[in-house]
């Protein structure tokens, strides 16, 4: 039957759309089950989207065809019913370049799809740490780590320690390097990254990005580490310097208005406490980090070694020194107060603690548990469950889901580059 260019046509059917089609719109969301671990084998990828065997093999094949994941057909388990292919992510396929800057240096890594980093690279800052030229040193290094290897690479995205607007990339606040605040970090990243020699293997146009480490670290854990499966995650960490906070919400990070949310750092614990960098006293930022840490023990940090490292032999220390546990105390109760106070206003299910703040849990993790608690209304009803960080390099983790990301949502996109 014909229609006329005036008379409606019938509304199509879904169930007869061309597979071919519906296996496209699937690629995306089979490669995000794929990548987190959530589909191991074919048959949990036929339950996950909801569709046949044959829709799941058809999708598993497009994507290994374009070299993201292998499909193993060795039968999984020894159950009952028929055997399921086992699918994960290819260890020869593409990969994105992930960095971190820190306080005193900063860390590169190639990552491939599954939150699998190669060994990172760490680097003393440059001489000179305006933007441009710390963006310059963090940006060839990547392009060195992508000349020396044969899989493609796709994409580089760069974690700050301090915040990063959205969607205009510029970073506030920057209390590290004294940059301008306002300095379009992300603009500037991009033209080093443009610049810089990424190899035969590398697109003309690397796309990059960046944003605000710990929101980065958060994203991470929700997705390969400790806070798989929490549906209000909050991340705590302190690092080389300062302490950050971000809050995944239904696998989603909550950045607020302008990608500013969850400045955890500046949150009050003591009024009468150490001035921060912020203008204020007795800030998370200036009382848990790991300058506070050798603050509370009277002691000085060597200049020469990373202050990090030297802050977690410290805490390890406890375990015999009395000044070392007297500074380990303080800097917990300071740790549990800031905790207590954030989750009574976001109520998260779960919180995950890296960088120093993981060791100072490891430490004693009674006594954290039983400050928040006594500060917390829902840690009384033993609602708050604390977990340290199962990823050792979360923000370069991160750092890499950020530069999937468009992969992700379009597998195809791998093919055009």
């Amino acid at each position: 039957m014909q229609h006329s260019p005036t008379s409606p046509k019938p509304a199509p059917d879904p169930s007869r759309r061309a597979a071919p089609d519906r296996g496209r719109t699937l690629l995306g969301p089979a490669l995000t089950l794929i990548h987190t671990g959530q589909a191991p084998t074919r048959s949990a990828l036929t339950k996950a989207l909801d569709v046949t065997r044959a829709t799941a093999g058809a999708v598993t094949g497009e994507l290994e065809a374009l070299g993201l994941i292998t499909v193993d057909s060795r039968p999984a388990g020894g159950g009952r019913g028929r055997p399921s292919h086992r699918l994960a992510v290819d260890p020869a396929g593409p990969v994105v370049v992930a960095g971190q800057i820190h306080s005193d240096g900063f860390s590169v890594a190639l990552a491939g799809l599954g939150g699998l980093l190669e060994p990172p690279v760490h680097r003393p800052l440059p001489a000179a740490t305006d933007p441009v030229r710390m963006l310059r040193a963090v940006a060839q290094t990547g392009a060195e780590l992508a000349r020396a290897t044969t899989r493609r690479c796709l994409g580089a995205a760069l974690a700050l320690p301090n915040p990063v607007t959205e969607p205009d990339g510029t970073a506030l606040a920057a209390l590290h390097f004294a940059w301008p605040s306002g300095t379009p970090v992300a603009d500037l990243y991009d033209v080093e990254v443009r610049r810089a020699d990424h190899g035969p293997h590398a697109p003309a146009a690397l796309p990059s990005f960046v944003a605000n480490d710990a929101n980065l670290g958060a994203l991470a854990e929700y997705r390969h580490g400790a806070g798989r499966g929490a549906r209000h995650l909050l991340l705590v960490s302190s690092g080389h310097r300062g302490v950050g906070g971000a809050l995944v919400i239904d696998g989603k990070l909550h950045t607020g208005s302008a990608g500013l949310a969850l400045e955890v750092g500046h949150l009050t614990v003591d009024p009468q406490g150490r001035l921060c960098q912020c203008g204020n006293r007795g800030c998370l930022n200036s009382e848990t980090d790991p300058n506070a840490l050798f603050a509370a023990a009277g002691l000085t940090p060597d200049p020469a070694r990373p202050l990090l490292d030297q802050a977690r032999e410290l805490t390890r220390a406890a375990a015999h020194d009395p000044r070392a546990r007297a500074a380990v105390d303080h800097v917990i109760d300071r740790l549990g107060l800031g905790l207590a106070g954030v989750a009574n206003i976001l109520n998260p299910d779960r919180v995950v603690l890296s960088g120093l703040h993981k060791d100072l849990w490891e430490a004693d993790p009674d006594r954290l548990r039983a400050v928040v608690a006594e500060r917390c209304l829902w840690g009384r009803s033993g609602r708050v469950p604390i977990v340290g960080a199962a990823l050792e390099h979360g923000a370069l983790v991160g750092a890499a889901e950020l530069a999937w990301l468009p992969y992700l949502a379009d597998p195809q996109a791998v093919a055009a580059d």
